[in-house]
């Protein structure tokens, strides 16, 4: 084990994050900068809040999304999918280029007009996490007599 390196864990893994924060960064000022978009209303916020979400999903922290971050994803949306699913879902977004999305690709698919799979259902969940499904903490006591 080489010496020169540090291999602290902790910090290894934070600055890891954070050059992967700024690349991200990188390329939603290019996509502020870019003419295509200036229409966008609420560009900014939109492609802050795309970078959080594709940040969550990007397991292996290589910049992509591979087949078992997008299974996790959709897994935790409560939409699984089989792995031929998700891989169709992947050709949509890369256009067959890839076996995973890169963020480019991400940003592209949700700022776009055409409607993808996966746009859909990242659109429903934001939709969803307005309104709670289920209250929360534990049920209320009941007694006997209003049992049915």
């Amino acid at each position: 084990m080489p010496s020169n390196k540090n291999t602290q864990g902790g910090k290894t893994f934070g600055l890891l994050k954070e050059q992967q924060r700024q690349k991200l960064e990188e390329i939603n000022q290019e996509y502020l900068e870019d003419q295509k978009y200036r229409d966008e209303e609420d560009l900014a916020e939109k492609l802050e809040g795309l970078k959080n979400k594709y940040a969550e999903f990007d397991l292996n922290d290589q910049g992509e999304i591979d087949l078992m971050g997008l299974k996790r994803m959709m897994e935790k949306l409560g939409v699984p999918k089989t792995h031929l699913e998700l891989k169709k879902m992947i050709v949509e977004v890369t256009g067959g280029s890839s076996n995973a999305i890169n963020y480019r690709d991400f940003v592209k698919m949700m700022l776009g007009k055409r409607s993808a799979v996966l746009k859909l259902v990242l659109i429903f969940e934001d939709k969803a996490n307005g309104a709670p499904c289920k209250p929360e903490g534990p049920p209320p006591k009941r007694d006997i007599a209003s049992l049915p």
